[in-house]
C-alpha cells in the first residue's frame, strides 16, 4: 500500500515532538487518532517506526530514514502543486517561440525581457525560423508562437500586430547617397541569405525594384552583423533593418529609402485552437504593449 502525503505529514510532526500529546495537540487530532494513524503506517511499512515510551517517544533507524525521505517527499509535492497552480493560470510551464531576423532586430528581446520579468517561472525556448517555416510549424504544433510577417492568411491561425520595421539602405561612410537607394543600382549587395530568411531577402529584392532596379548580390551571409561589416570594408551595401543601428558598427550610415515598400508589419501569431491557453494568452497580452526596443547587443 502507498504512503499517503497526510500520513507522512502526522508522522513528521510527531517525530518533531516526539509526544503522541504535543503532536496531537498540533495536528488538532484527538491522541487515539493519531495513534491510530501511526499504527497504520506501521503496517504499511511492514515494521515498527517508533519505540513508546512512558513520557517521550524515540525514532527507529528505520523512523529516522523515513523521517528524512518525508521531509524531502512533503517538500517535493509542496512545489509540484505550486507549480501547477501557476501552470493553470499561465504564470508556468513550457513557452514554444519561433522568430525570424527581422523581430529579433526590431524589438523581440524587449517583449521577452518584460514577458520574463512578469512571469519568471516560464520556460522559454526560441527557434530561428523564417515566416513559411512558422507558420509549418504552429500548424503541427511544434511551436507555441511565432513572429512573422504580416499578413498571414491562414484561417487556422490568429495574428496580431506588434512591431513595425523598415529597410534602410547600409553604406560605407564616404559614399555618396545623394540619389536615394536609386543610387545604389551599380553597386555590389550584401546580403542575408535566402536559406536564413526567404522573406526577409525576397523584401530586399522587392524594395530595390521599387527604386527601379534589381539588386546585384555578391555575397550571401548569415548574420545582420556580418552584414553591416562587410559593408563597413566596402565589399557592399545592403539594405538591413532599421533597428540595425543598435549594433552601433562603426563606419557604416545607414540612411533612409523613403519607400513606402521599405516598410512591413510583424505580429505575433497563435492556433485560434490555444485561444484559451492561459499561457499563450499571458504571452500575446506582454507582446502587444508597447515598450521600449531592447538592444540586441
Amino acid at each position: 500500500m502507498a504512503l499517503e502525503l497526510s500520513e507522512l505529514g502526522a508522522f513528521l510532526v510527531l517525530a518533531n515532538h516526539l509526544h503522541f500529546g504535543q503532536a496531537a495537540a498540533a495536528l488538532h487530532v484527538s491522541q487515539p487518532a493519531l495513534t491510530k494513524q501511526m499504527q497504520r503506517l506501521e503496517t504499511k511499512v511492514a515494521g515498527p517506526l517508533l519505540v513508546r515510551g512512558y513520557r517521550r517517544v524515540t525514532l527507529t533507524p528505520a523512523g529516522e530514514i523515513l523521517r528524512d525521505r518525508a521531509q524531502s517527499l512533503l517538500r517535493e509535492a509542496e512545489i509540484a502543486e505550486q507549480m501547477t497552480r501557476l501552470a493553470v493560470s499561465g504564470k508556468a510551464g513550457l513557452l514554444r517561440i519561433g522568430f525570424g531576423i527581422a523581430s529579433l532586430a526590431a524589438g523581440l528581446p524587449g517583449i521577452l525581457t518584460r514577458f520574463r520579468q512578469h512571469f519568471p517561472e516560464v520556460q522559454v525556448t526560441m527557434r530561428d525560423m523564417s515566416t513559411p517555416d512558422q507558420i509549418e510549424a504552429l500548424e503541427r504544433g511544434d511551436i507555441d508562437v511565432g513572429f512573422v510577417r504580416l499578413p498571414v492568411e491562414r484561417t487556422e491561425l490568429v495574428t496580431v500586430p506588434v512591431l513595425e520595421e523598415t529597410l534602410v539602405a547600409a553604406v560605407p561612410r564616404g559614399m555618396s547617397y545623394r540619389k536615394g537607394l536609386f543610387g545604389l543600382r551599380n553597386e555590389p549587395f550584401v546580403v542575408i541569405s535566402r536559406s536564413d530568411s526567404a522573406s526577409f531577402f525576397d523584401h530586399l529584392v522587392q524594395t530595390c525594384r521599387a527604386a527601379g532596379f534589381s539588386p546585384r548580390i555578391v555575397q550571401e551571409v548569415n548574420e545582420l552583423f556580418t552584414v553591416l561589416n562587410l559593408v563597413r570594408a566596402g565589399i557592399g551595401v545592403s539594405l538591413v533593418p532599421r533597428s540595425a543601428s543598435l549594433m552601433r558598427v562603426p563606419d557604416v550610415r545607414l540612411l533612409d529609402t523613403k519607400l513606402p515598400e521599405a516598410k512591413w508589419r510583424i505580429g505575433v501569431a497563435w492556433r485560434k485552437v490555444d485561444q484559451s491557453d492561459p499561457l499563450v494568452r499571458n504571452f500575446v497580452s506582454i507582446a502587444r504593449r508597447p515598450g521600449k526596443t531592447t538592444p540586441i547587443l
